[in-house]
């Protein structure tokens, strides 16, 4: 799995566990909901403001582990 399919799919999880679709997630983040299904499916490269926004309206924070 890339780094991007796994931001996406920890996404998808939040997402889902917050009982949220992808148009809901789309209109608190302010993302178009087909850049929210892109994101979590793994086929869009995310700068950083929109995973910020992603996260804020996830409830969730981006910490980055570098090895």
């Amino acid at each position: 799995m890339t780094p991007t399919q796994h931001i996406g799919a920890l996404i998808r999880m939040r997402r889902k566990a917050k009982g949220l679709t992808h148009e809901q997630l789309a209109e608190a983040s302010g993302i178009s909901r087909s850049t929210i299904a892109n994101i979590e499916d793994g086929r869009h490269h995310s700068k950083l403001d929109t995973l910020s926004a992603v996260a804020k309206a996830l409830d969730a924070e981006i910490v980055i582990g570098l090895k």
